[in-house]
């Protein structure tokens, strides 16, 4: 079993905001893969799926970004999962707009979402980290990640959302290198 959890904060306000990309990734993986209906459970909502042969478990931990951690938690305990059953999706700022990169283990980088994640599971998870570029002062991050994309930036977010879902397979058989190449060719020149 894989859990599958997409970062970001609750509510409508914040549903399109840089910080919810991870929620956007694992809403349109339930959606493509025909997941059940999100229910709330372990502090978020949750929706099951399959994907390849596998079962899944997508989760959006509502705790807001700095406690995402205490959701995690509660779902890894429940199921008796591992860290290295847990894969993050979440926003990168030192990744240029819709680049990806995936690796398992490293540091937070100063993502609360990951801090929080590390402080209650440790550092051995998969993150995919989608890139949504940097405000160019760090001074501006916490307003930059806060507000929402650009109208300008769905020609690449869907592409990269859209491939993300249709290559996450790959993930799910333990190819994490294949499904980084196949999302960055899907999405060159987007």
């Amino acid at each position: 079993m894989l859990l599958l959890v997409g970062l970001g904060n609750p509510g409508n306000e914040y549903a399109r905001n840089r910080h919810n990309i991870g929620f956007m990734a694992v809403e349109t993986i339930a959606q493509r893969h025909r997941f059940t209906p999100w229910k709330k459970r372990f502090q978020g909502q949750t929706a099951e799926g399959t994907i390849a042969g596998d079962k899944v478990l997508a989760l959006e931990p509502a705790t807001f970004m700095n406690l995402s951690g205490q959701s995690v938690v509660a779902a890894l305990q429940f199921y008796k999962l591992k860290p290295e059953n847990v894969v993050v999706i979440h926003d990168e700022l030192d990744l240029p707009p819709g680049k990806i990169r995936v690796k398992k283990g490293g540091g937070h980088g100063g993502h609360n979402g990951l801090r929080s994640i590390d402080a209650h599971i440790g550092k051995e998870y998969w993150r995919v980290r989608l890139g949504i570029g940097h405000p160019g002062n760090k001074d501006l991050v916490s307003g930059y990640v806060l507000h929402d994309f650009a109208k300008a930036d769905q020609s690449w977010i869907d592409p990269l959302l859209d491939a993300v879902s249709d290559n996450l397979p790959l993930i799910v058989d333990g190819q994490p290198e294949l499904f980084m190449n196949k999302v960055t060719v899907a999405t060159q020149g987007k």
